[in-house]
């Protein structure tokens, strides 16, 4: 099996295209929809809200290795700026990766989050339009199983609440199912904080749409 040189934003991981891989942790994130974002909902198949989808993902690694790589412990973050139909292409992406990491986790998990190793991000690769690169950053992640955020120098700053309906007596909270990216099922919410500005990418989302869950990926 030949071996290829992979990349993300400057950083390189060498290993074979069939290397194995697992990441399971907590993902959020925010964006510029009002709530219950048509773009998950509908496989991107659906318009967003606005002229422009301005999102941000944060995934925080509780347990993952990538080619014996052990990334447990770190967070990442997804930042995009798309065109109202996101399944039309022409994605401008930007990875915020976490000081901790040592540059071996760095490259690993530039790797996983660039699509290069397969798994869920391989299946947005097509849609990017403009990679905006890789930065490092100190990072804060906090997770209650309702509440999440993030802070991630002075380029990330969000925070979202699950959403409970008044008319719910579980208390369970508002679930959308089927999604598939980047967990099934998903926990509708919105956002108390939402500020972005990094890659030349900069919007306040407080008060939009939210979704969070556990994820595990795998390839």
């Amino acid at each position: 099996m030949g071996r290829r040189r992979l990349c993300f934003g400057g950083y390189h991981f060498e290993g074979s295209r069939k290397m194995s891989w697992r990441l399971e942790g907590t993902y959020f994130e925010n964006c510029n929809c009002d709530m219950v974002c048509p773009c998950a909902t509908s496989g991107l198949t659906v318009p967003a809200d606005n002229d422009r989808c301005q999102v941000a993902l944060a995934f925080h690694v509780d347990t993952g290795d990538v080619n014996g790589v052990d990334v447990g412990g770190l967070t990442v973050c997804v930042v995009a700026d798309t065109p109202a139909l996101m399944g039309g292409g022409g994605w401008k992406v930007g990875l915020l990766m976490d000081a901790a990491a040592s540059a071996g986790q760095a490259e690993a998990l530039g790797a996983v989050f660039g699509g290069q190793l397969g798994g869920p991000m391989e299946n947005l690769a097509a849609l990017i339009g403009e990679m905006a690169g890789m930065e490092s950053l100190e990072m804060a992640y906090a997770n209650d199983g309702r509440r999440h955020r993030v802070r991630i120098g002075s380029a990330v700053d969000m925070a979202v609440e699950d959403f409970v309906s008044p008319m719910d007596r579980t208390e369970l909270g508002v679930k959308v199912s089927g999604i598939g990216f980047p967990a099934d099922t998903l926990a509708a919410g919105t956002a108390s904080t939402g500020r972005v500005d990094v890659f030349g990418m900069t919007w306040d989302n407080a008060g939009k749409n939210s979704f969070s869950a556990p994820f595990a990926w795998s390839a």
